[in-house]
Formats: structure tokens, C-alpha cells, sequence
């Protein structure tokens, strides 16, 4: 930073992220800057272009990392986005840090690499604590979901939520903001939380503290993720992810439907329902060569495989977890379009079948097919 002439002259501080992960030992994919005692006609008369529409961030001219003035966030109304940033050269440092979430995310390190760190986030990093800063920390509801979801990621490290900050939790999932959260944010957080190594444990950091019934409008306490525990460290998809994690809530609360209290992509929201779907069917009753074609049908296989192939990767944790590898229906559900795939349309028209007789016959073909592996797997 020192060498860079557009910088030369101001107090530049690397925060944040880039400064904890480096202290983990973890990669840093990206730098922010706080820049102390400037103004904003200062950096863009240095050629910094401003990007924050609400506070003052400003891109480098050159490597377009992003270096905001140093401020402060008074909250002037309710939910998320009810926050006033107040900044001018007169903010300290030790200010900009007061407003952050945690203490080991309000760790400063300056030019030469002198760490600024008024909080006690080295300690807390050492001990392997997510703590909050301040009180202040209670007015963004959305906090709570970001720390759930840093006890995720940060699961493997050993940390875990210190006792008073989980208690703080606890009383803003009380007060009712947690339902001004827009879908859409939910599920930025819900998505950075699935692509953890940990998954699980963002959703049982948010049934502890009451938040997950908060935002389902149901209860949602104490309810094991035994499936989707079981993708932990293994490098799986948020689509399966997902799934299992509805599946796991849905199982002891049946009658809601988790994947609607988030605004998730489409992909996520049919292989959520295909895979409740199947999973009902298993556990009333054996498939049969007709519910196996249904569900496929269901799935739009024929026309999009992945879709299938999702619900049975997902499938395949829930069977691991209910014992029911061993199921002839499921070893022929999983083989269910190699086995259909010799049933050809261009082989049911030169037979004579026409309009809507084709996809009769189509299915009565493909269910002939899978008749005959079901009785012989």
C-alpha cells in the first residue's frame, strides 16, 4: 500500500475479512480498505470512483478494491436497512470498527502491518469465540443470520457463539424484525451458509435462538439435521444441500413447506418438492413401475436428467440415514431413465401410434420396463 502514489498521504487501514482470515490462516479472496480522516472530494479527486450510494465506498483507479471513508451507523428506523451513516474526517478508526458485527471481524491492520484491534478480537480468535462488539450489534436483525452462518463456516475451527452474544440472539428473534427480512436476503445468507463445509449448523444455530420459527411463522425448535449433517465436508451441491435441509425440517413439521418461506431459485424449490414427494411415497408404501414413470414425469426427466439427478443424490443421504439402500424400487428409481431409454418415439410412430396415442404408449412401454426390473432386482 505504501508504494501505491494514489494513497500516499492518506491513513489507510486493511479491515475486516481480508484481516481474520489471514489470522486463520485461511485464503483471503478479497481486500477492503477504511480510509481515516479523508474526504470523499479528496479520493475522487484522486481518480477513486464512488460506488456507495448510501455511504461512502470508492473503487481504486487501478486494482478496484474497494476503500470506504471511515464512518459510523446511527439506527433511524426499523429492520435491516433503517440505519443513518454518518461520516467526516473527524471519525476515528476505533469508530469504524465500534459499528461492525463481531470482534474478530473489527480487527484493523495498518500499513506496516501493525494490528489495530480495540475489541478484543485476537483474543476471541485464540479462544475460538464469535462475539458481538456492542450492544449496538441488536439493531440489524439481519446479524443473526450472519452469525449463524459464520458459526457454519467457522464450525470446523472449532469456534463457537459466545454465551452472551447467543443470548442477545435469543432476544432479537423475540422482537419480531426478523420478520421485516425480504426473502431475497434470507436466501443470500441461507446460500452462504449451504456452500460452508457445515451446513447443518446454520440451521440449528437459528432453531437455538429461535430465529427459524421466527422466519417459517412455525415452530422449529430442536429439530435434528440428520441428513443434511451428513454432507459435511463433502463437496456437495447447494441444490442437494438445500433439499436435505427442507427435508430434514419438513419431516418433523410436515404440514409446512420450508422451501416457500425463501426465495429461492427455482431449481432449488422443484428438487425440494420432488424430493418430499418421493420421499412420502417410500415410506408409505414399495414403488411401483407406474409411480416410478409418475415421478419421473414429475421431475420433467426425460427433458431435464439433472433435475432427476439431484432428487436422487439427495435420495441417496436420506436412504443412507432411513436404511433403505438395500430397496429394490429405489436401486430401479435410480436407474430409472437408463432403463426407459430404449423405449423410442421414433419406434412407437413407425408402429402406427399417432397424436396423443404416442405418449400412451410411450408410458405403457416404459412401464413394462420397469416392471421387468422390479421384479428381478
Amino acid at each position: 500500500m505504501t508504494q501505491d502514489p494514489k494513497l500516499q498521504g492518506l491513513q489507510v487501514y486493511l479491515v475486516g475479512g481480508a484481516v481474520r482470515d489471514e489470522l486463520l490462516g485461511l485464503p483471503v479472496h478479497e481486500r477492503d480498505y477504511v480510509v481515516v480522516g479523508s474526504s470523499p472530494e479528496a479520493l475522487i479527486e484522486r481518480g477513486f470512483e464512488p460506488v456507495g450510494r448510501d455511504f461512502p465506498v470508492f473503487l481504486h483507479p487501478k486494482s478496484k478494491e474497494e476503500y470506504a471513508l471511515a464512518r459510523t451507523e446511527r439506527k433511524s428506523g426499523p429492520g435491516y436497512t433503517g440505519f443513518t451513516c454518518e461520516f467526516s474526517p473527524d471519525v476515528s478508526l476505533e469508530d469504524d470498527l465500534l459499528r461492525r458485527d463481531l470482534t474478530i471481524n473489527a480487527i484493523a491492520q495498518s500499513n506496516d502491518g501493525r494490528l489495530i484491534d480495540p475489541y478484543g478480537g485476537l483474543a476471541d480468535i485464540k479462544a475460538k469465540v464469535l462475539r458481538h462488539v456492542s450492544p449496538a450489534f441488536s439493531e440489524d436483525p439481519l446479524r443473526v443470520l450472519r452469525i449463524a452462518r459464520f458459526a457454519a463456516r467457522f464450525y470446523g475451527l472449532g469456534f463457537t457463539v459466545a454465551k452472551d452474544t447467543e443470548k442477545l440472539l435469543v432476544s432479537m428473534s423475540q422482537q419480531g424484525e426478523l420478520r421485516r427480512l425480504t426473502p431475497e436476503r434470507v436466501w443470500m445468507e441461507t446460500y452462504k451458509a449451504l456452500i460452508t463445509p457445515y451446513p447443518a449448523v446454520y440451521f440449528e444455530t437459528l432453531q437455538r435462538v429461535g430465529a427459524l420459527t421466527e422466519l417459517v411463522g412455525a415452530p422449529m425448535h430442536d429439530i435434528p439435521m440428520h441428513c443434511l449433517r451428513l454432507t459435511h465436508e463433502v463437496q456437495e451441491s447447494d441444490v442437494v444441500r438445500f433439499a436435505l435441509a427442507c427435508y430434514d425440517l419438513n419431516k418433523e413439521s410436515p404440514t409446512i413447506d420450508v422451501s416457500e418461506h425463501f426465495r429461492v431459485p427455482t431449481l432449488h424449490m422443484k428438487i425440494s418438492q420432488s424430493l418430499r414427494l418421493i420421499c412420502q411415497q417410500l415410506s408409505e408404501s414399495t414403488l411401483s413401475a407406474t409411480a416410478i414413470l409418475d415421478f419421473l414425469h414429475i421431475c420433467d426427466a426425460f427433458r431435464r436428467p439433472e433435475r432427476l439427478q439431484h432428487t436422487l443424490t439427495a435420495l441417496a443421504y436420506i436412504a443412507q440415514r432411513q436404511g433403505w439402500q438395500q430397496r429394490p424400487d429405489i436401486k430401479v428409481l435410480e436407474r430409472a431413465l437408463n432403463i426407459t431409454a430404449n423405449v423410442e418415439v421414433k419406434k412407437v410412430i413407425a408402429d402406427g401410434f399417432q397424436h396423443s396415442a404416442i405418449r400412451d404408449e410411450l408410458d405403457r412401454r416404459r412401464i413394462a420396463e420397469l416392471e421387468q426390473h422390479l421384479s428381478t432386482a
